[in-house]
């Protein structure tokens, strides 16, 4: 199931780059899907063409979580 807001489509990949995406996403404890939005996210500020983080959305109701990163955002600019 699609994460709200997320844009989904089906991808082509080789199944041996997909093997090795599959490894590095359970080293760094993410999903197959996580890794791959991060590698993309990761080439993009590589290139300059992403500026700031995507804004956390927290999964509990009342939004603590969100709360908290954005408290740790700014604390890390400060920096």
């Amino acid at each position: 199931m699609a994460s709200p807001g997320k844009k989904s489509f089906p991808l082509r990949i080789d199944p041996a780059l997909w093997t090795e995406i599959e490894r590095l996403a359970a080293q760094e404890l993410r999903s197959a899907n996580a890794q791959v939005e991060y590698m993309l996210r990761q080439a993009l500020q590589q290139r300059g063409l992403v500026r700031d983080k995507p804004a956390v959305q927290s999964r509990k109701a009342d939004g603590a979580d969100a709360d908290f990163a954005d408290k740790a955002d700014k604390t890390n600019k400060k920096s």
